[in-house]
This record gives C-alpha cells, sequence and structure tokens, in this order.
C-alpha cells in the first residue's frame, strides 16, 4: 500500500477512539492520511491527536476561509486515492444516501470521485432499522463498500450488531482494495471447493450437512477481485455465483474430487467445502418405501474420498499453498492444528461451528488460521471480510514466496 493516500472522515460515535489504531497500521504501510472530523466526532477525539498521528493538518470547516484557500473541499475530496469512513454513524450514511452536503464531510463525499468505503457504528436498533438498511442497500448500489459492523457488546449496555469493526479488519478491507486495483493476484491460478456435498441414499433422500456455502463463494469471488483466474467447485447451494469466476457445480464427494483433479495445476487450493466423511456404500435405484409394520432399512457406509488430503499429496500438481477448513464444535484450535498435521496441507481455518454460534448457514464467522508457525486468531467479522482478510494473506504468502 505504500505510496497510497487515503481520506478518512470521523463522524459522531464512541468507536471514533478506534481510528487512531487505524490510522497508525496505515501509516505503518506507508499510505498518507488526512482526516476531516465532523463536529460530532470532535466530541470523541480531538483535532489535535488525529493531526499528531497523521502528521498532517485536520479539516472540519466547511466555511473556512484559510482551508478553502489552501486547499479547497473539492480538491481535498479528490486528492485521496479511497475515502474511508469511520465510524460511519447513522447520521452520516443517511446524508450520504440522501445526497445531502451540509458540511465539509457530506460536502467531499458529495463531490468526490474516488471510491469510498464506510465502517458503520451504531446502536444495534438503529442498524436494524428498516431505514438505516435502505439507506445501507441505497449506497452499496451505488458502489460503496462496508466493512462491519460487528456483533458484542455496546456503550450503552446493549448487544447486538452496530459494534464498528475492529481497525485490524478495517486495514484488511483497505488492504484488498487496493491489492484489487493492483491485481496483485493477476497470473495467479486458484481452486476453491465450497458448499456441502450431497450423498445420495436412493433417488430422492441424501445425506449432507448445513453448510451453505456462503463463506466458500465469497472466497472465490474475493480471489477473483484480486485478478486471479479463479475456478469454484461447489455443491449444492442457494448462493450466486460469483462474477469473474468459473463455477463447476456437483453433487457428491467424489463428484468434487474429480472436478478438482480436472482444475489442477493451480497455484493455491482453498478447501472451504464441507464434504460429507461417509456415503451409502450402495445406493438404491429406486426410492426405499416405507411399508406398514417394516423396520427402518440398514445402511452400510464407506468411507468418501480426501479431497484435502489428496490435492496436499498432489506430487508435482500440488498447488503451492493449499488451505483447509475444520469445522470444529470443541476444542477447536487443537483439533485444527492436528487436521492440519494429518493431512499435509499448509495452513487450516478453524471455525466454531457449535449450536448457537450460527456460523452454519450464518452471515458471520469467527476463525482462527492456522499454519506452521502457530494459530492466528482473528476477530468475529462478516464471512465477506473473512474472505477478504484470506484473499489478502494468501497474495502476500504468494509474494513471498516467489520472492525467495
Amino acid at each position: 500500500m505504500d505510496g497510497n493516500r487515503v481520506l478518512l472522515i470521523v463522524s459522531g460515535g464512541i468507536a471514533a477512539y478506534k481510528v487512531l489504531e487505524l490510522i497508525r497500521r496505515l501509516r505503518e504501510r506507508g499510505v498518507a492520511v488526512r482526516c476531516i472530523l465532523t463536529r460530532a466526532g470532535s466530541e470523541f477525539v480531538t483535532p489535535l491527536s488525529l493531526s499528531a498521528i497523521t502528521e498532517d493538518k485536520v479539516y472540519g470547516e466547511l466555511f473556512s476561509l484559510t482551508d478553502e484557500a489552501e486547499m479547497g473541499h473539492i480538491q481535498l475530496s479528490r486528492d485521496a486515492d479511497l475515502v474511508v469512513v469511520a465510524p460511519a454513524s447513522a447520521d452520516i450514511l443517511a446524508k450520504m444516501a440522501a445526497g445531502l452536503a451540509d458540511d465539509l464531510a457530506t460536502t467531499a463525499l458529495l463531490a468526490t470521485d474516488k471510491p469510498v468505503m464506510a465502517a458503520p457504528a451504531m446502536n444495534v436498533r438503529m442498524w436494524e432499522h428498516s431505514a438505516t438498511q435502505a439507506n445501507i442497500a441505497t449506497l452499496a448500489a451505488r458502489g460503496v463498500t462496508f466493512v462491519g459492523p460487528d456483533e458484542g457488546d455496546m456503550a450503552c449496555g446493549e448487544y447486538g450488531f452496530g459494534r464498528m469493526s475492529e481497525p485490524a479488519a478495517i486495514l484488511a478491507a483497505v488492504e484488498q482494495h487496493f491489492a484489487a486495483a493492483q491485481g496483485q493476484l493477476a497470473g495467479v491460478r486458484a481452486l476453491v471447493t465450497s458448499g456441502p456435498t450431497h450423498e445420495p441414499i436412493d433417488p430422492v433422500r441424501f445425506i449432507g450437512n448445513r453448510s451453505s456455502g456462503r463463506q466458500g463463494h465469497a472466497i472465490a469471488a474475493a480471489l477473483a477481485r484480486l485478478g486471479a483466474e479463479t475456478v469454484l467447485v461447489s455443491g449444492p447451494t442457494h448462493q450466486p455465483d460469483p462474477n469473474g469466476v468459473q463455477v463447476v457445480s456437483v453433487q457428491t464427494a467424489q463428484d468434487m474430487l474429480n472436478a478438482c483433479e480436472d482444475a489442477l495445476p493451480v497455484d493455491v487450493a482453498v478447501c472451504a467445502a464441507a464434504v460429507a466423511d461417509w456415503r451409502v456404500a450402495a445406493a438404491a435405484d429406486q426410492k426405499i418405501k416405507k411399508k406398514d409394520g417394516s423396520t427402518p432399512p440398514t445402511l452400510s457406509f464407506v468411507e468418501n474420498p480426501d479431497i484435502l488430503k489428496t490435492l496436499s499429496n498432489a506430487g508435482n500438481k500440488r498447488p503451492a499453498l493449499v488451505i483447509g477448513f475444520a469445522a470444529e464444535t470443541e476444542k477447536v484450535v487443537a483439533n485444527a492444528t492436528a487436521k492440519r498435521r494429518r493431512k499435509g496441507c499448509d495452513w487450516i481455518v478453524a471455525n466454531d461451528v457449535s449450536p448457537g454460534t450460527g456460523t452454519f448457514g450464518g452471515e458471520r464467522n469467527a476463525v482462527h488460521v492456522i499454519d506452521a508457525e502457530g494459530a492466528e486468531d482473528w476477530p468475529a467479522m462478516s464471512k465477506g471480510s473473512v474472505a477478504d482478510r484470506l484473499a489478502q494473506r494468501i497474495a502476500t504468502a504468494l509474494a513471498k514466496d516467489a520472492a525467495e
């Protein structure tokens, strides 16, 4: 990100204190940060603190004669490579959606011709209100990207979605944005598996699981946005096909393995699918009929092919980076660490799918990325944010390997 410029708009909210850490991390990566601080935002952080950490002037007044003479709100709005609104209060999101321009921040947002990213932060009821959700949909349709919000305890004492994402998650989104602009994975070929597999019992029944495919599809989309030529091998899901991705639809674990082997060679394989461990040894050709007074049929099972282990031990066709997923309900990190060694893959992305977590079929995920160096714990975030952060980690790893 070295040499890129971010215009950071800080609106009102207790989460404003987090932007100091975000600025520090951006600056460490060579990003120049300039701030607009709203009047409400100045109730939580001071212009002096922002100025000290950005090493730049902080702007706040639309009708400042000096500022307009030196910079001007039009130039300020277009001088950056990316505009980030954090925290993005319900108020500023509403003004953005309505196209209002009653202060420097909203005027700059209306005048900018650069990409805009927002990190919402507000009370859970405000976030869930239909007006806020309509504003989010309007802004997303105009191309504004969102990071969060996260779920958790709030300063008001309530619990739910509305917490601003942590600086690390926002940083990852900014990194992903700039990487995509540069085509960071251009020339890389990626394979992603997603969704469940359906193992037939008879023509109308099958064995499956609750995987929605949302995480795997998001990973394929994130890799494609970074410029990778991406093949997505997907079991049955209701997820839309990601843009710019070649999708191969399959039903069973054997189908999925065949499609993965056909996709080789690839530079990176991400096995995010929840593949059934077993299948019925001999599926019936006709529907198994239930008869009055009869006992349930006895099903004999055999083990399905191990796709992750097969790709990890593919000899000269082995991808440079093989990543598996571990869906655990207990001892998440310990079990996933053992799985990484057992399968022979490079990384394992572990998540807790216990009842009540909402991971299977849900929109959010809290993962641990385990490699040879140990476990890296990521905060709970949307599955899209997990995908973006993982894609950026993959790009960094492949670039490092290429340099060596």
